[in-house]
């Protein structure tokens, strides 16, 4: 009898011991995936913030408090670099997305060598950034490249020179390399999008008498306003931190023209070696992409609930 009890309680004891695992074995699935982005982002970024409060000589830092961030407000150079951050990123974005809109639509169609157009439009995408740049720094170069040649031909310029050394036209170049090296991936994340949406509701709005226009914005906008509100977020917070294009291309001149919050933290921090200010400033930008991002999630949730 006892031998039976004790096998009847074996079972119940090891349900009662095993009753708390439910609650804690998702926490060691995901232990090792949140160890490593505690590691590589937050600890970063708590580091990072630290920094701002900080002065940093050559051989000791001292705490500042707000100082670096007062420093901010009197400084001409960052005014410049947030105009100038406002002008790349609005002008990439926009002549990226509606080029990518294009070519998705484009491409959603079938017709002979689609898939080496589609190879050639997804070229760009794998090209690294530091190469791109410079490639595009020699086709503006007037003795190496051919651009300026062509600008001249079509009565653009009054002679072949190079867009990057006048101050009024030097923005223009790095934003034509950036368009090119990001249509990609609109035309990508939207052909995706576009070949989820069911036939079924273009065939029925053929049928009911829809326009082309008629059929693109009441069936398949609506279907790729998810699609757009993420890529366009995504892109402009990459557009808004991406030093490389413009640091290779022109490295901030002529006299600042190009000079963006981007490659401002960057001179900040590894020429002029003031990694305290560098971090304020960094810090400012997240800042503002953050309110970016709740905002145009708020206008999201608010058309989703409208529509």
């Amino acid at each position: 009898m006892t031998t039976a009890v004790t096998e009847l309680r074996t079972p119940k004891e090891a349900r009662r011991r095993g009753s708390s695992l439910p609650g804690l074995e998702p926490w060691l699935y995901l232990g090792p995936a949140l160890i490593l982005l505690v590691t590589v982002l937050l600890v970063p970024l708590i580091v990072g913030i630290s920094y701002s409060f900080r002065k940093f000589s050559a051989f000791k830092s001292e705490f500042v408090g707000l100082g670096q961030y007062q420093a901010m407000l009197s400084d001409a150079l960052l005014g410049q670099a947030l105009i100038n951050t406002l002008w790349w990123t609005v002008g990439s974005l926009f002549f990226q997305f509606f080029l990518g809109l294009g070519l998705a639509l484009l491409l959603d169609r079938p017709f002979f060598g689609r898939k080496v157009v589609q190879a050639v439009v997804f070229l760009p995408w794998a090209v690294p950034s530091f190469l791109s740049g410079l490639t595009w720094a020699w086709l503006f170069n007037p003795i190496v490249g051919p651009l300026p040649h062509w600008l001249y031909a079509l009565g653009l310029q009054a002679e072949p020179t190079s867009i990057l050394s006048d101050p009024a036209t030097a923005m223009w170049g790095p934003i034509i390399a950036n368009v090119w090296f990001g249509v990609p991936f609109f035309a990508i994340t939207l052909l995706a999008a576009l070949k989820s949406i069911p036939s079924e509701l273009h065939e029925a709005a053929a049928i009911d008498g829809a326009s082309p226009w008629q059929r693109f914005s009441k069936v398949t906008l609506p279907f790729l306003a998810p699609t757009i509100a993420i890529t366009v977020m995504l892109r402009t917070i990459w557009i808004a931190t991406f030093a490389d294009l413009i640091f290779v291309m022109t490295a901030g001149g002529p006299a600042g023209a190009t000079n963006t919050v981007a490659t401002y933290i960057y001179v900040s921090a590894f020429k002029s070696l003031d990694k305290g200010y560098a971090s304020a400033v960094a810090v400012l930008l997240l800042v503002l992409l953050i309110l970016y991002a709740v905002v145009l999630i708020g206008i999201r949730r608010s058309l989703a609930r409208n529509s």
